[in-house]
Parts: structure tokens; sequence; C-alpha cells
């Protein structure tokens, strides 16, 4: 009995302990938790988009099993993404530009696009690998279609100015295939992942059409501008252009917001580069 006491005593004042921290840190201290986004709601989300775009290869999320049709599964994804985008907006602080509900509106439209562009992607991995027997297999199997199908829906929001959102789907991405693409990233058509494992596309990457990237890839910040307090200078393009039919092969990381890839080029396995590299150019690693 004495020691349970003990131990209800050690437990009652670590709690204590562990809220006085959080108070005095830069965590919100009277946070509602009911205005936080909710992750597990978000990757709900996240799966009934893809089963609305591809219904026959991506299965409903847990709780959205009984729905009848792709209408009403729509409406369900169009109410509870504007609750997560009031939770967002309310949580992060930030001043809306339009009501969660014409952002909600804003996103749906643009889904046929994307749509389009995944359709595109699937055929360049086709296409482009070998091992691939036939499309449904790059729906069904391959990870690298799994994390741009989710990076597609997640840079709409993200250009929409939907704060935290576009960053909890894209790090469930990272979370399941190991490929961290950033929301913020521009990648144009017929984009091609080809494994995939490791994978690193900064915010501000610019990449062309008909782009093909190994596993290992990073296309990353040479360094960070710092302001007068010595942070690390927000939203200034940090990370390099790469043009259209490029290829870059496993592990070669190419860094910096001034590095430009030209079109045609390829960029060799174990590949350092921090310089630009004019178009048609064949870039290797040399001891």
């Amino acid at each position: 009995m004495e020691r349970f006491l003990e131990s209800v005593g050690l437990i009652t004042g670590t709690v204590k302990k562990l809220e006085a921290i959080n108070g005095e840190c830069f965590l919100k201290k009277d946070a509602d938790k009911e205005l936080i986004p909710n992750r597990k709601e978000i990757v709900k989300v996240i799966k009934d988009l893809q089963s609305l775009l591809f219904p026959n290869y991506f299965k409903h999320s847990e709780g959205s099993e009984n729905v009848l049709s792709q209408t009403e599964l729509l409406l369900n994804i169009y109410n509870r993404l504007v609750e997560q985008i009031k939770g967002a907006y309310a949580f992060n602080g930030t001043p809306m530009q339009a009501t969660p509900e014409e952002l909600c509106n804003a996103f749906i439209e643009r889904l046929p696009k994307i749509k389009q562009l995944l359709i595109k992607d699937i055929e360049a991995i086709y296409e482009g690998d070998p091992a691939a027997k036939c499309h449904e297999e790059v729906l069904i199997c391959y990870p690298g279609f799994y994390a741009i199908s989710i990076f597609r829906l997640a840079h709409e929001l993200y250009t929409l100015k939907v704060p935290l959102i576009p960053r909890v789907m894209t790090e469930y991405a990272h979370e399941k295939t190991g490929i961290d693409i950033h929301a913020g990233a521009t990648v144009g058509e017929y984009f091609f992942i080809d494994h995939g494992t490791g994978i690193v596309i900064g915010e501000t990457t610019t990449i062309g059409n008909h782009v093909k990237i190994y596993q290992g890839v990073t296309l990353g910040a040479k360094s960070f501008e710092l302001d007068e307090n010595g942070a690390p200078v927000k939203d200034i393009k940090r990370h390099p252009d790469i043009g259209n039919n490029v290829v870059i092969y496993a592990n070669a990381t190419i860094l910096g917001g001034n590095t430009k890839i030209g079109d045609n080029c390829v960029i060799g396995g174990n590949t350092w580069l921090t310089h630009s590299v004019e178009e048609g150019s064949t870039i290797y690693y040399n001891k």
C-alpha cells in the first residue's frame, strides 16, 4: 500500500511538472485541443480522396465504408476538411483570406486537374519501368506513385494557403514510403519516382515535365540565410530548379536556390552538385 501511494504521488507530481514545462515554452499554454487539426482525420481525408480519384484501387477510410455513392463520399470529405481547415487557422493564428467553405470549394474544383496529372504520372512510371507489367500495378504497388498522389493533393491546399494540413499530408506520405516531398514544391507532368526510399524534395524546388528520380536523391538547400538574430530566414528560394526530361540517379545530391539543372540532363549516382548545369549535360561522380 505504501509503495502504491508513493507511485501515485510520483505520477501526480510528474504530471504537474510536465504541465508547467509546457506552459513555459513556445507551445500554446491555453491551446484548445478541439482547435488543433486532428491528424487521424486528415489521414482519413487522404484515404477517401485517393478512393474518390481511383475508386477501384484505393479503399475508403475506416468509417466511410458504408458510403453509397461518390457524391456522398465527396460530401463527407468536404464536411471533414472544412472542420480541419477551421482548426488549422484557429490554432495557427493565420488570418484567413477566404472562409473554410470557400477554400474547400476551390480545392474540390481542382480535383479533376489533380486526377489528370496523376494519370500522366502513372503513364510515366509504367513507360519508364520495365518491371511494371501493367498500369494497375503502378496504382496498387508503387510507393513512388503513392507519395506523388498525396503530394499533388497537399500541394493544391498549400497554394490555397491552408496552414498545417498540407504538411501533415506529405509527412504521412513520408512516414509510409520514405519519400519526403514538401507540399510547397512545384512538380510538372509525367513525374516518375523509381524505388523512392530516402528521396528529399525541398519546399522551393521546381521540377519540370518528364523527370525521373531514383532512390536517395536530395534536392535540398545549400545553406540558410540568417537574420540579425542568427535564425534562418524563411520564405526565400532555397532549393534547386530541375528542367524537363532530366534523369537523376540514386543518391545524387543537388543543393541551392541558385542551382539550375537544364533540360535533357543526366545526373549520375552519388553526384554532389552545388552549381548549375547546362542543358544536355551528363554529370557523373569521378573519384
